[in-house]
C-alpha cells in the first residue's frame, strides 16, 4: 500500500520536506537571535537615556572613544564654543524636510575639546548654498547632552567623499574633523538637549531616538518561522493520508464484482 512513497515524485516531495524543515529551524532561530539582540540594545539605550547626566569624561576622553554600551547617556561638559572651526553635516532630514546639523567645537581646557551637535537647521536654496545658522553664545556654557559615538561610513550607511563646499562634511567623525583643530578631540560628540546659559536663537534640537518594539517584530518572525515547520510537516502527513485514502478506493472499487446485465429481469 505504501510502495507509492518510494516513487520518484514522493521521492523529490520527501527531499523537499527534508530540506525545508531544517531551512525554517534555523530561519525561526535567526529571528530569535535578532530578537534577543535588539531587546537588550532597546532595553541598554532606554536606561541610557532615562539615567541622569554624569560630567562627560567619566565616560570618554580623547584616548578613550565613546563605548557603545553608553550610547545616548546624558552627560554635561563646560566649555567655551569655537565657532571659528564649526561646520554643518550635509543630508541630515528632520520632520520630513532637508536639512543640516550644526556641528560646533566645544573648548573644555587643557588642550582638549569636543564636538558639540547643536542642532538642526532647514537646507538653503540649493544643496551646496550654506544655511543660516544661529550663532552659539559666547563665553563659558554648560552643555547636556546625549552622548555618541563617532560616526563611520558602516555604523550610518552614508558614503563619505570629498570636494564638498568649505565647513560642510557626510559625518560626524571626530578623528578626521579634529586633524584640522589646534586641540584634541574626545572620540565621539555630544547631542545637545540643554545649555546655560540658553541662546536667544538656536537650532532646532535633535529629536531624541526611537527606541522602537525591542525586536517584537523578530519575535513574530522567528514564531512564524516556526509554525510553517508544523505546517510542512501537517501538509506532508495529509498528502500521503489523501494518496493511501484515495488508493484504497481504487482498489475498493475494482473489487466489487459487477451485476450481471439482465439480472433484474
Amino acid at each position: 500500500m505504501y510502495r507509492f512513497l518510494l516513487t520518484p515524485r514522493w521521492i523529490a516531495l520527501h527531499i523537499v520536506v527534508l530540506l525545508v524543515i531544517p531551512a525554517f529551524v534555523l530561519l525561526g532561530r535567526w529571528q530569535f537571535g535578532r530578537f534577543e539582540e535588539r531587546s537588550a540594545n532597546s532595553e541598554r539605550v532606554t536606561a541610557n537615556i532615562e539615567a541622569g547626566p554624569v560630567p562627560l569624561d567619566r565616560l570618554a576622553a580623547p584616548d578613550r572613544p565613546v563605548r557603545q554600551d553608553d550610547r545616548f547617556r546624558k552627560v554635561t561638559v563646560t566649555g567655551t564654543y569655537d565657532p571659528a572651526h564649526a561646520l554643518v553635516v550635509r543630508r541630515r532630514p528632520q520632520e520630513g524636510r532637508n536639512g543640516f546639523y550644526v556641528l560646533t567645537p566645544l573648548v573644555t581646557g587643557q588642550g582638549t575639546g569636543v564636538i558639540v551637535n547643536r542642532g538642526w537647521v532647514p537646507a538653503g536654496p540649493t544643496a551646496d548654498a550654506p544655511p543660516e545658522v544661529p550663532p552659539p553664545p559666547t563665553g563659558q556654557v554648560t552643555v547636556t547632552g546625549r552622548l555618541r559615538p563617532g560616526e563611520t561610513e558602516e555604523s550610518s550607511g552614508i558614503t563619505n567623499r570629498s570636494g564638498l563646499p568649505p565647513g560642510q562634511v557626510l559625518l560626524i567623525d571626530a578623528d578626521a574633523i579634529g586633524k584640522g583643530l589646534p586641540y584634541r578631540l574626545v572620540g565621539g560628540y555630544v547631542e545637545l538637549t540643554a545649555q546655560q546659559p540658553e541662546s536667544a536663537a538656536a537650532p532646532a534640537p535633535v529629536p531624541a531616538p526611537d527606541v522602537g518594539a525591542g525586536g517584537g517584530l523578530n519575535l513574530a518572525y522567528g514564531i512564524q518561522w516556526w509554525l510553517f515547520i508544523g505546517i510542512a510537516i501537517g501538509g506532508w502527513i495529509l498528502m500521503i493520508r489523501r494518496e493511501v485514502a484515495e488508493r484504497r478506493a481504487a482498489d475498493d472499487a475494482s473489487a466489487t464484482p459487477k451485476e450481471p446485465e439482465g439480472a433484474a429481469n
